[in-house]
């Protein structure tokens, strides 16, 4: 072989070889990394407390100091921040304030929209 076909195929077979070095640098030649094991955590496990019992109490007064439990729980948990739980306890105020004005109905719905606003069922 002579001439254009010649230079064809040494051009081909020198970038087969340029192929492979190139695939042969990207094989690793050091063990396999293991998969992560688990680790116990530190942390706490996310669950209530056994003695934890919601207050008990009628009206707005008992719903109110209910939703607050549940809160305080949320925090003790971890299921919220501490800067997210002092939202919805300054949020609180509103119903806490219509509830001692003797305003039920008033409490009830702003105590709605405080679960509301934060994703919790009314």
């Amino acid at each position: 072989m002579t001439g254009p076909i010649r230079r064809a195929t040494t051009r081909s077979l020198v970038l087969a070889a340029l192929a492979a070095i190139g695939l042969a640098a990207c094989q690793s030649t050091t063990a396999p990394v293991p998969a992560p094991q688990p680790v116990a955590s530190a942390t706490p496990s996310y669950v209530t407390r056994p003695d934890f019992r919601l207050p008990e109490g009628a009206g707005c007064s008992g719903e109110i100091a209910r939703f607050r439990a549940v809160m305080d729980n949320e925090l003790a948990t971890g299921h919220v921040t501490r800067e997210v739980h002092g939202r919805v306890i300054a949020d609180m105020r509103t119903p806490e304030g219509a509830c001692a004005a003797g305003r039920d109905g008033e409490a009830r719905a702003a105590l709605t929209a405080v679960k509301r606003r934060y994703g919790y069922p009314s």
